[in-house]
């Protein structure tokens, strides 16, 4: 087909400035990748710094937390070491004042009243009271006190007599001296039955040197409790007196057993009257002695006294 005048006369430039295809194609990717992509309106913009702004202060709130955290513990440990170091100073205050307190009571001087108070309370507990004859008995026995010579046993110096049982060797002022004792028949028996109800107390006149062998040989077994000696003895008119109420035993539950009325002179009311032993083989006394003493009339009463005053009116009226 043939052109017409006016396409075949355009001039040359203006067809070099009209867009060829490749361009035509590179602008349409452009647009389709802008089309897929989406825009962010102003409202999005905003909520995107929104979002980054509350991150930011999350992490700012959770330093600041943890600063005031650390900053709380701190005042809390240098609190408690305050409030050591004050315990620590009142603790030693106190300790000043109580050994303060402890020297001055320490230099303090206790009067003469006072140290005889606490020495009788010393004795007391260690049963060493200077004022009775005996230590304090914690038992329900009542108490029988013996004499030795005559009531239990007769003793003879050199020469031998013919009948005896043992000898006993005493130094007696300076000088060694023999004695040869004979025991009263039935001794034995009645010293075992008496310690089974009893506190047996042995008190005699006779000397410490002398007495105290003799008891060693004849108390093999121990029945005797206790001893007491002459010097346990009262003076009273030249004549040597066993004085039951320094023994520390209450006078209802006593009964002491001698052939000599002066020993027991200050209380006759507990006394049994025993007749001499001298070698009479036959003697019974102590078999008497043995029967009134383990009747129950006599364990029980109230008042040995009483008991004592039956026997010897009994044994009066034989």
């Amino acid at each position: 087909m043939p052109l017409n005048s006016t396409q075949q006369h355009k001039p040359h430039h203006f067809r070099h400035s009209l867009i060829s295809l490749s361009d035509i194609q590179r602008i349409q990717k452009m647009v389709s990748k802008v089309k897929r992509s989406p825009v962010k309106s102003i409202k999005d913009l905003r909520n995107s710094n929104n979002h980054s702004n509350r991150r930011w202060r999350r992490k700012t709130s959770i330093k600041n937390v943890v600063a005031a955290s650390s900053a709380g513990l701190a005042t809390i440990r240098r609190r408690i070491t305050k409030l050591f170091f004050k315990i620590a100073h009142l603790s030693t205050s106190a300790h000043k004042k109580k050994a303060t307190s402890y020297n001055i009571l320490k230099k303090t001087k206790t009067t003469t009243d006072e140290h005889e108070q606490l020495d009788n309370i010393r004795r007391t507990l260690l049963f060493d009271d200077t004022t009775t004859l005996l230590p304090p008995s914690f038992s329900l026995r009542k108490t029988v006190f013996l004499d030795l010579d005559e009531t239990l046993v007769h003793s003879h110096p050199s020469p031998p007599p013919e009948r005896f049982d043992f000898v006993v060797r005493p130094v007696i002022g300076g000088e060694p001296m023999d004695f040869y004792v004979l025991k009263r028949p039935g001794v034995d028996e009645f010293l075992e039955s008496l310690a089974a109800k009893y506190e047996v107390v042995v008190f005699t006149a006779a000397l410490k040197e002398y007495a105290s062998m003799v008891l060693d040989r004849l108390d093999r077994n121990r029945f005797i409790s206790h001893r007491l000696y002459r010097d346990s003895c009262r003076n009273i008119d030249g004549k040597l007196v066993k004085d039951l109420n320094e023994t520390g035993r209450d006078l209802k539950r006593v009964v002491i057993v001698d052939d000599n009325p002066n020993s027991f002179s200050n209380q006759p009311d507990n006394a049994i009257l025993i007749r001499p032993f001298v070698d009479d083989i036959f003697d019974r006394e102590l078999w008497k002695l043995k029967s009134f003493f383990n009747e129950s009339d006599c364990c029980e009463c109230d008042d040995m006294r009483d008991a004592v005053k039956h026997y010897v009116t009994v044994q009066q009226r034989r």
